[in-house]
């Protein structure tokens, strides 16, 4: 049976304001707020909210047959809880309905996988601890920034105890395999790969409004035969897009909501169903390993992480950045850590790129990728002088090594703890349910009174 995986992420970029040498120092509140709420509202207008409520009406038409998969960034529901909880309250709607399913991502929508993995840990589990806040659920798949992957970031992923991750079906990894089939990670075998289908979903995501591209006008019964007319082995097609694209990079003037609305029809038509991430790793066995040896990841035709890294003014800011990442963790300061999670977020970097790509760049306030470098190392500058003067560059490593291996081991004590508390908590919710029974069946044999007998 073929399977599509619908799947979108919802990330916010937090703007930084104009920030001087001068203000070094000085002033150690670096956002605009102004754009931020203005940005967050327009997206939540003309994007998230139509889009999220054609997805429910998809849901509730089609009685448990169309679903759904969403990961939030932890950053991105902080500004949703300001300035648009209407669309999380609109996302509570839709997990209600049993057809949708959250997944884990890093809480900054940063990079930390590529260089910290205690600090990449710490923020996946911030970020699903926030998802069960909201949603009761706790996620079973990994979605991790840019859907970056390579075989070490696969097996921390499997040490967290994932059973999947999402990620990209690039060619130069692929080579003569197909992104239809599951795959399993080389270094942990039962972390099963669901990769993204690149032309499909493009198609949707980057091309649908495009007047120029052959493929236009785009209608959902071509979209779904261009996979009922693949071989028929192959069962699992990844469709993985920002949820931007329906109304931001695709306006609605488009009928892009239209086109989404009658996938569901169309693929009934030729038995195409749709499933979400957890039951595709359920239900589809993986045909193989697959290699990944060096990072991917969905940007740019490379497929790798030179969007974010590609120049020495992206690798100076990154480096001087997570230099401090193990003095941040020992600080554990509330308003160190919110600026820490905030100029993580990979669109910092993504700024600075000077790569001619076919995906436009807002740069925002900047005028040039080294405009995008001054502003945030200034920035930077003033950040890693508080860090420095919670817990001073002058303490030696093997101080700081040991602080290190106290905060591990008090992270381990208390994930042994949580795990002891869910199981209890799951013993006490049996006991209760066979006690229940019990008097149900108690009360069933008792006599009745007298008075109702001669009744």
């Amino acid at each position: 049976m073929k399977t599509i995986c619908l799947y979108f992420e919802i990330h916010q970029i937090i703007h930084l304001k104009r920030y001087r040498f001068f203000d070094i120092g000085t002033d150690h509140y670096y956002y605009d707020d102004y754009e931020n709420e203005h940005s967050i509202s327009d997206i939540a207008e003309r994007s998230y909210m139509p889009a999220l409520s054609t997805l429910l009406d998809m849901i509730k038409a089609n009685d448990g047959f169309f679903k759904v998969a969403f990961s939030l960034s932890g950053v991105g529901m902080e500004q949703l809880e300001v300035h648009a909880p209407q669309v999380l309250e609109k996302l509570q709607e839709l997990n209600d309905t049993g057809c949708v399913e959250f997944l884990a991502e890093p809480y900054s929508h940063g990079l930390s996988s590529l260089v910290n993995e205690e600090c990449f840990a710490s923020e996946v589990k911030r970020q699903m601890q926030k998802i069960k806040e909201y949603f009761g659920r706790t996620p079973q798949i990994l979605r991790n920034s840019g859907l970056i992957y390579s075989d070490d970031i696969g097996l921390q992923a499997s040490q967290l105890g994932f059973k999947g991750m999402l990620t990209e079906g690039a060619k130069h990894v692929l080579g003569w395999k197909s992104p239809h089939y599951i795959y399993s990670s080389a270094l942990a075998p039962n972390l099963k790969l669901l990769l993204r289908d690149i032309n499909l979903s493009d198609d949707i995501s980057l091309r649908f409004n495009n007047k120029e591209w052959s493929g236009y006008p785009l209608f959902a019964d071509n979209f779904i035969k261009e996979m009922a007319d693949q071989p028929q082995e192959e069962k699992f097609y990844g469709i993985f897009m920002n949820l931007n694209a329906i109304g931001i990079e695709q306006p609605l003037s488009s009928n892009i909501l239209e086109f989404i609305k009658a996938l569901p029809a169309c693929a009934k038509e030729k038995d195409i169903h749709f499933a979400t991430p957890s039951e595709v790793c359920a239900q589809m066995p993986s045909v193989g390993e697959l290699d990944v040896p060096d990072t991917l990841s969905w940007m740019d035709e490379e497929r790798d992480i030179s969007t974010w890294l590609g120049n020495p003014m992206q690798r100076e800011a990154f480096n001087k950045l997570y230099s401090v990442a193990d003095r941040v963790r020992i600080a554990d300061d509330p308003r160190i850590n919110q600026d820490w999670d905030y100029l993580q977020a990979s669109n910092n970097f993504r700024f600075m790129s000077t790569k001619p790509s076919h995906v436009g760049i807002d740069r925002g306030i900047y005028s040039s990728p080294f405009d995008a470098f001054t502003n945030y190392m200034n920035i930077l500058g003033d950040f890693l002088s508080r860090v420095n003067s919670l817990y001073p560059e002058d303490i030696d490593n093997e101080e700081l090594n040991s602080l290190l291996t106290t905060i591990r081991n008090q992270e381990e004590e208390i994930d042994i703890k949580e795990k002891e508390i869910s199981r209890l908590q799951t013993k006490i919710e049996k006991i209760e349910a066979a006690e229940s029974k019990l008097r149900d069946k108690i009360d069933q044999k008792k006599p009745r009174s007298k008075k109702s007998e001669e009744v």
